[in-house]
């Protein structure tokens, strides 16, 4: 639990919606519960959207969180949209 919500707390520093998608789900990265649900793994491969002013930006930096902090390999897709 404490890897969703490190990636939960940094998402929510930015003014962007922000999802992630493991598959067919695609979750709120702004809510803890959606979160757990999403159920992600080591090695697990998501995709991250952001769509916002700061979009760009949290894209990266949440990516980053996910290879280095988190997983420890590029294991991470991020997309960025407006």
């Amino acid at each position: 639990m404490r890897p969703a919500m490190l990636f939960v707390d940094l998402a929510n520093t930015f003014e962007s919606d922000i999802t992630v998608s493991n598959g067919d789900m695609t979750i709120d990265a702004k809510s803890i519960m959606q979160m757990t649900m999403l159920a992600a793994t080591h090695g697990t491969r998501l995709k991250i959207r952001a769509e916002g002013p700061d979009a760009q930006k949290a894209a990266q930096s949440l990516r980053e969180l996910l290879e280095s902090q988190l997983i420890g390999d590029s294991t991470a897709v991020s997309e960025k949209e407006g």
